[in-house]
């Protein structure tokens, strides 16, 4: 594994700041204000989730949001989750704080202050940052104004300087803080099993203009970057044989290689899904043979791998809390068992938040339950106890290094 594959961390990256002048050094602390040092929170037997990876040579982390005003969520302003990532995780990433909805209000705009409170704080607390996204191309998720946007007389020439201008601004102020990128985030269309058209695409004439354009942009900007394709398919039957969302990206990674396209690794979300369970097992089907086949395809690309937004839908399981977490655990083993397998090519592991209450199933109809209960998929309860989803995640890793 090269240095170029890992997230520098506040350490390494003051140490390289060291070399600048003192007023550089000066404007980028301004830039982002104090952090604000979490408190330790209780370290299961064992160590860390993310001293345990650090054996294999990778990280652990997690998602994190940033609300002002709120204590009650899975953010830097919540005392006892920011301990809790503080102390399990050796790196961070914005769960929407970095997305064009989020730092794009207009054309002519940028608004960074949520982002740079997440920098502050992971800064303070010696934890790496990744960038999520440079580019979300989907519509649904575009600012209005970008689905809207008149792109004028030369429309191509506009979409080019709208998409390169942003990623030159956002890289441009976090450089030397991030060093891994989703450059591109869930690109692919299921009706048309095609990359997504958007008003970018439709201005510069097709999607895979728009993906390619962002990937050059950002390594022009940072030519040591780890620059990452990001997506959700996974292991289950619907991603691999029902809408084909595995044979797609497959596809749209093998154009990127054609195409010189300076794409370094694939982003597998990992959101692991228990939809329906086989009576006889009791275990949710998943399609180990082929999944492996498409890591093999990927990796043989020379492509490297990231699990970047790891969690489990409960919704078939019983309702009864030891049964359950017990077997989502079994699934989590089996899953982190297969990635891990494929280490020489696995970087960095995050997790789409650690406390139950917070994770972003609680909202998302496919994954809500219906008997009500809460989906239990993230490594700790909503009391911020250790899952034995935790302890699963932790013997993986160990077992790996």
């Amino acid at each position: 594994m090269t240095e170029r594959m890992f997230p520098m961390s506040r350490r390494a990256a003051l140490t390289g700041m060291a070399a600048l002048p003192l007023a550089a050094c000066a404007a980028r602390s301004a830039m982002f204000g104090g952090g604000v040092e979490a408190a330790r929170f209780p370290i299961p037997t064992g160590g860390s989730l993310d001293s345990i990876a650090m054996r294999g040579g990778r990280h652990f982390g997690s998602a994190i949001a940033s609300t002002p005003g709120r204590t009650d969520a899975g953010s830097i302003q919540n005392p006892r989750y920011a301990a809790l990532v503080a102390t399990e995780c050796g790196l961070v990433v914005p769960e929407n704080e970095l997305k064009w909805q989020a730092t794009r209000p207009g054309p002519d705009q940028y608004d960074f202050t949520r982002m740079d409170q997440i920098v502050a704080w992971a800064q303070a607390n010696d934890l790496a940052v990744r960038g999520h996204t440079l580019l979300w191309h989907r519509p649904q998720w575009f600012p209005q104004w970008l689905n809207d946007y008149d792109y004028g007389a030369n429309p191509r020439a506009e979409a080019e300087r709208l998409v390169t201008e942003h990623i030159r601004t956002v890289t441009d102020r976090y450089r030397g803080i991030i060093h891994s990128y989703d450059v591109v985030n869930e690109a692919i269309d299921h009706d048309t099993n095609r990359p997504m058209e958007t008003s970018l695409s439709r201005a510069m004439g097709s999607p895979e203009a728009v993906l390619d354009l962002a990937f050059h942009t950002a390594r022009e900007q940072l030519p040591d970057a780890q620059l990452v394709y990001n997506d959700y398919m996974s292991w289950e039957p619907a991603h691999i044989v029902g809408n084909r969302h595995v044979p797609d990206v497959l596809r749209l990674l093998e154009g990127f290689r054609k195409r010189g396209t300076p794409v370094d690794a694939l982003g597998i979300q990992s959101h692991i899904e228990i939809f329906d369970v086989d009576p006889a097992t009791g275990v949710s089907p998943y399609m180990e043979r082929e999944w492996r086949a498409f890591l093999d395809e990927v990796t043989g690309m020379g492509y490297r791998l990231l699990i970047t937004e790891f969690d489990v839908k409960d919704r078939a399981l019983p309702g009864d809390t030891a049964v359950r977490d017990a077997r989502v655990a079994d699934y989590a083993r089996r899953y982190f068992d297969v990635m891990l397998e494929y280490g020489d090519y696995l970087d960095d592991i995050l997790a789409w938040g650690m406390v139950d209450k917070f994770n972003w199933l609680q909202d998302f109809d496919p994954a809500k339950r219906q008997d009500g209960l809460e989906v239990r998929g993230a490594p700790y309860d909503s009391e911020y106890r250790p899952k034995p989803m935790r302890a699963a995640i932790a013997g993986a890793l160990a077992a790996a290094s």
